[in-house]
């Protein structure tokens, strides 16, 4: 449809970009869909010169619907999901993204590759190896990989073999893989309990005595030393903190701290509670180091209590910031 200017509408976005160019001023032009991108770079290559009275006649259009304008809305899933932030729960977001990924108003590789892990093993070991191929292809590297190396042996051979006549898949047989996918995904029992009990009992002992933990561990030995071995990986305790937080993470750490509980924490006696307390002050700058040492140094001999709350604390703060993802542990040693 053309206007009194003799342009359409693709033709008026053509000359609005082009001028708001030329004051560098283009923002959120990578928010547009591909189609779009595209359309509005073939329809302004189109095009030659403009006179003014043309321009300013677009202009003065524009400037008299954007005063028009009352309220907007993204258009979109993704974009209403940020717009309303955390005021939706996280179940809600969750069903809101899988139903739109299974209606196909979405692309479902994203909700793949947003699914744990033991989702990804049961899909494939369940699907056909070509299903399979393409999925790891899609997937993460990191993801990719922890789901190949879980396969049997002689399938994962095969679904190597199968990755070899992957590249030539269209983007829509692609898109189709995705939603066969995804619907298998959501097909698959949902757990009542989320967290794996191995877990489960590492974060449990982590709150329990010394004594008590390795009393526990010893009989989940004698039982089941598979589960015993996953609730050790799980554990994590004052003393682990060299060996699972990065450096550059310790700073990060502190602040999460007040002093009074930091002093304790750093006062533990015991040799390898030491070791993680000397961790904590290496890392950090100069002055704060010697700071804390100097508060240490006239805290005297705390109460054994004050100081395994004090380490607890410390580890619930490392939990905390391991939650809102701003930190992430490393993997234990036998695992690297």
């Amino acid at each position: 449809m053309t206007s009194q200017t003799g342009l359409n509408q693709r033709q008026k976005a053509a000359v609005i970009v082009r001028l708001l160019l030329d004051d560098d001023e283009v923002a959120g032009l990578d928010r547009l869909d591909t189609a779009t991108q595209t359309l509005l770079a073939q329809e302004m290559a189109g095009m030659e010169l403009i006179d003014r009275n043309t321009r300013d006649a677009v202009i003065t259009e524009f400037c008299d619907r954007l005063e028009a304008v009352g309220v907007t809305f993204p258009g979109n899933l993704d974009g209403t999901l940020a717009m309303l932030g955390a005021r939706l729960s996280d179940d809600s977001t969750d069903q809101l993204r899988r139903t739109a990924a299974i209606n196909g108003h979405s692309d479902p590789w994203v909700r793949l590759c947003d699914l744990p892990k033991e989702s990804l093993i049961a899909l494939a070991n369940a699907e056909s190896v070509e299903l399979v191929a393409l999925m790891l292809s899609k997937l993460p590297v990191e993801a990719a990989s922890a789901t190949f190396i879980a396969l049997p042996r002689e399938r994962a051979r095969v679904v190597a073999q199968a990755m070899s006549m992957t590249s030539g898949v269209t983007p829509a047989a692609l898109r189709r893989v995705g939603l066969v996918l995804l619907q298998a995904a959501e097909a698959l029992p949902k757990p009542a309990i989320p967290t794996p009990a191995c877990d489960r009992m590492g974060a449990i002992l982590n709150f329990a005595t010394a004594d008590l933990r390795d009393d526990v561990l010893g009989a989940l030995d004698e039982r089941d030393m598979e589960f015993a071995d996953g609730v050790r990986k799980a554990i994590f305790i004052f003393a682990h903190i060299p060996a699972r937080i990065e450096p550059r993470e310790v700073p990060k750490i502190v602040r999460e701290l007040d002093q009074t509980t930091l002093v304790r924490a750093l006062a533990a006696p015991a040799e390898a509670d030491a070791a993680a307390a000397e961790f904590i002050l290496s890392n950090l700058s100069q002055r704060m180091a010697d700071g804390l040492r100097e508060e240490r140094e006239a805290l005297g001999k705390p109460r054994a209590k004050e100081v395994d709350e004090a380490m607890t604390e410390v580890i619930n703060a490392i939990r905390r910031l391991q939650e809102s993802n701003q930190l992430t542990l490393k993997l234990p040693q036998d695992e690297e």
